[in-house]
């Protein structure tokens, strides 16, 4: 059995690109399939054995009640008038998200910087005593192999790692577009170089993303002083100190990293997964097709 058995999931941000649909909803509520992102996420963890996953909500607005709602809420009277109808099976999936494993949602806290670090650093009165941990971004999902099973594998063979991240090489012309990573000699992470302007100050062709087994060390990191580039608080700054401290190890993706960050890259990804993931994916390909 793992030792790893806590997860956080972010979803801390307005979404603007997405706006009208998420002053309404939280992006990670829109669905890929019939499924909304964040149960996909919720999804990877449960199958690597997690048993509690903490959300982290946008604050000051509904995200905290919408995901409440969703993964809480028995819908006893649709249960009881499907029930009535003789269509008990179409309430199997509903029963499917209720029988996940423990689920709490949390505010981000407001008073933190804006960044990525923030919505982790909100929840970690839930992990700081734990051996490890693993976060998640809801903006990424991983089709075949989940990365939560992979990075919690490469733990079990490093236990004194600091940090285990995902990575998964991509062609040179998205470069640019993402964190690019920098290894030891001994194939341990250096650092990771934000968007590289020219191929050529990229240090490899591996693409760090929102997939990480940390150690509680990284708050040492991980605090509201420590804010980098744009006066943001980045993960990555706090994980290449860890790096600097000990072995930072990259787990290759076994799996393939799809990123739903934006309308089009969201349409990308929910084609995707509907054509490799679903029942009816040969029946849209046909009709794409003509």
């Amino acid at each position: 059995m793992s030792k790893i058995k806590k997860a956080i999931i972010t979803d801390a941000g307005f979404a603007s690109r997405y706006l009208p649909i998420t002053k309404t909803i939280p992006k990670a509520m829109i669905p890929i399939g019939s499924k909304p992102v964040m149960q996909l996420c919720v999804e990877e963890c449960a199958k690597a054995g997690i048993k509690e996953i903490i959300i982290v909500a946008t604050p000051n607005t509904k995200s905290k009640e919408i995901y409440d709602d969703y993964f809480h809420n028995p819908a006893s009277n649709v249960k009881e008038l499907l029930t009535k109808q003789g269509k008990t099976e179409r309430f199997e999936s509903v029963q499917e998200v209720l029988n996940l494993p423990k689920i709490i949602v949390i505010e981000q806290n407001p008073d933190l910087p804006y960044g990525n670090g923030s919505p982790i650093v909100s929840a970690k009165q839930f992990v700081e005593g734990e051996e490890a941990f693993v976060v998640l971004y809801s903006d990424d999902l991983i089709l075949g192999q989940g990365d939560v099973e992979t990075l919690i594998h490469e733990y079990e063979q490093h236990p004194d790692a600091k940090a285990v991240i995902a990575a998964q090489e991509m062609p040179e012309s998205v470069w640019h577009k993402y964190g690019m990573i920098a290894l030891k000699e001994n194939g341990t992470l250096s650092h990771i170089v934000e968007k590289p302007k020219t191929p050529d100050l990229s240090p490899s062709n591996l693409t760090s993303y929102g997939r990480y087994l940390l150690t509680p060390e990284v708050f040492d990191y991980l605090v509201p002083s420590n804010t980098g580039l744009d006066g943001e608080l980045w993960t990555v700054d706090a994980i290449t100190k860890l790096a600097e401290r000990g072995d930072v190890f990259v787990a290759r993706s076994q799996g393939k990293w799809i990123t739903t960050g934006d309308p089009k890259n969201y349409f990308m990804a929910h084609l995707e997964y509907v054509l490799s993931e679903t029942d009816y994916g040969e029946d849209i390909k046909r009709a794409i097709m003509g």
